[in-house]
């Protein structure tokens, strides 16, 4: 008889969070049952074909507690009776005492809804994001003596105080985590470094087959053919955009490229803003959040990608940007930044381009360089595309993850059907 885990996440499904969406359908193709507790609603309007294969039940857990109320009192009255009560009670209570905030509260009451609703049979509680999801989970741990792990990605690890990560990673069952800098970090806050791994998080290259390879003409020197530039991200600070409006408006005037940008978020008017006191408004075209098959066929119009990555005041800051993979996987050159996993997945002048991050002079003369040289973006686009399939598929990061949920080795299945080759475009 298959597992039956619940997974609980920050919010489901998220257009920008596709690297969890397939890591659950794959996980259920390996026999592991799945309920899905999120802790807000969607606000996204779109949908990635992924989520409508995933067979999971969604439970969505009162966003606010004063929304429900009635729900959230119910189970405050049924876990009273829980053998954990107590204990949860003094740990929420030690966290209390160091974190005065509403959200603090917001997380137990989830966490009483959680434990008086999880589905029967439930055998393990799993998190992804090792701040808000993983307090929840581990409350609801502590209330119904259920084991616990969780998965830690970039800025629920770089933004969380030290003293909750180490009781957490003494706590839970083992972590998974998706870069190296991670795995340091972690592995040294924990008592158990064996605990820790690290599990890329890959991609599936049913989703992202090789498109037909194109040649690279495109030089910056006509005004009717631009080097089309890309670039995939939430507008927020630790993206960088800032950095790269800066970057592009420093370029010379003579140069000819485009901006394509795929991504929502907080920051977005302030960047389009920016963009027009820069002056290079007419050449960017902001996309906001689009399906995957959208963003894939994006790719294959582009020449290169960007993304500015860097540290921001309050330490976030990414992990490895599934994108930088996406775009790898279509033969696209990438132009990023040496911060966290990005030079895992990136070497250096080899399989893509690596700047310092925060530098908009360093961006700008990469992009020069790589917008008025089209062989190196074919060398660069060719090299990555073979680094990501040699060292990123997807299955082999479940693989691990199956091995840490005890799951039986089965055959793997091909269900989804790969996504057609490009044929849109003549030239790069």
């Amino acid at each position: 008889m298959s597992r039956q885990i619940t997974l609980v996440l920050k919010g489901y499904p998220r257009l920008s969070e596709t690297f969890i969406a397939q890591e659950i359908r794959a996980l259920e193709r390996r026999g592991l049952r799945i309920t899905l507790a999120s802790l807000r609603h969607p606000t996204d309007v779109a949908r990635h074909p992924i989520h409508d294969e995933i067979e999971a039940e969604v439970l969505y857990l009162p966003e606010y507690l004063h929304q429900e109320p009635a729900r959230v009192l119910r189970a405050w009255w049924r876990a009273r009776r829980l053998p954990g009560y107590r204990d949860c009670m003094r740990h929420w209570w030690q966290d209390w005492r160091r974190d005065r905030s509403r959200n603090r509260i917001r997380r137990l009451g989830q966490a009483l809804v959680l434990a008086t609703e999880l589905p029967p049979g439930t055998e393990q509680l799993y998190a992804h994001f090792l701040h808000t999801p993983a307090s929840v989970t581990r409350y609801c741990a502590l209330l119904t003596g259920l084991p616990w792990s969780a998965s830690a990605h970039a800025k629920d690890i770089w933004t969380s105080q030290a003293w909750e990560l180490r009781e957490k990673l003494a706590e839970l069952q083992w972590l998974a985590t998706c870069t190296e800098a991670n795995h340091r970090y972690l592995s040294d806050l924990s008592p158990a470094p064996e605990r820790v791994h690290l599990v890329y998080h890959g991609l599936d290259f049913r989703r992202f087959p090789a498109p037909i390879q194109l040649e690279q003409v495109r030089d910056g020197g006509d005004a009717e053919t631009p080097v089309r530039l890309i670039s995939v991200g939430r507008a927020v600070a630790k993206k960088g955009y800032d950095d790269l409006l800066e970057a592009l408006a420093a370029l010379p005037q003579t140069l000819n490229w485009q901006l394509t940008h795929i991504g929502g978020g907080p920051l977005l008017e302030k960047l389009q803003q920016q963009a027009r006191n820069l002056g290079i408004d007419a050449r960017i075209d902001w996309r906001g959040a689009l399906p995957q098959r959208q963003v894939l066929d994006e790719y294959r119009r582009a020449d290169l990608f960007v993304l500015a990555s860097k540290v921001v005041e309050d330490g976030d800051r990414d992990g490895l940007p599934n994108v930088l993979m996406e775009a790898q996987s279509q033969g696209l050159a990438c132009l990023s930044t040496r911060i966290s996993g990005i030079p895992e997945l990136i070497r250096d002048r080899e399989s893509g381009w690596l700047v310092d991050p925060g530098s908009p002079t360093a961006l700008r003369d990469a992009l020069q360089t790589l917008i008025t040289d089209p062989s190196l973006r074919q060398r660069l686009g060719r090299n990555g595309l073979a680094r990501v399939h040699g060292t990123f598929d997807m299955e082999r990061g479940v693989d691990q993850l199956a091995r840490l949920f005890d799951l039986p080795a089965a055959p793997r299945t091909a269900s989804d059907e790969p996504l057609p080759p490009a044929s849109c475009c003549n030239t790069r």
